[in-house]
């Protein structure tokens, strides 16, 4: 079951913080994530998950708001949804939602054209 909980800002708009079950892609395999996303309600916020690729997203309750640094990050970002893999890691950046959801991207031998 996913965590997760939002935050109001004074101008109106929210910052909802989810964790989630890694998806194929960005982080290892059952190491799950923490996904940042600001819009204007929390409605849309979750609508934007969605069509971000994260189809079965749901928001029941605010066990885990996001905290003053996660707020700041999101906020500073220009598409305003990102990701990084939990527990969090002080030396682990924020990624874009893309570096997330892309498909694994196959290594071709060496020598091959």
């Amino acid at each position: 079951m996913a965590g997760g909980g939002f935050c109001t800002l004074p101008n109106g708009s929210v910052v909802v913080a989810i964790t989630l079950p890694s998806p194929k892609g960005g982080a290892a395999p059952g190491t799950p994530v923490r996904v940042l996303v600001h819009a204007a309600n929390r409605p849309r916020a979750l609508t934007r998950l969605r069509n971000a690729g994260l189809s079965a997203v749901y928001l029941r309750g605010n066990a885990e708001p996001p905290t003053p640094d996660e707020i700041t990050a999101v906020l500073h970002h220009p598409d305003g949804l990102l990701w990084r893999a939990r527990p969090e890691r002080a030396q682990e950046l924020w990624h874009p939602i893309r570096a997330l959801l892309r498909p694994a991207q196959p290594v071709p031998a060496h020598g091959t054209a």
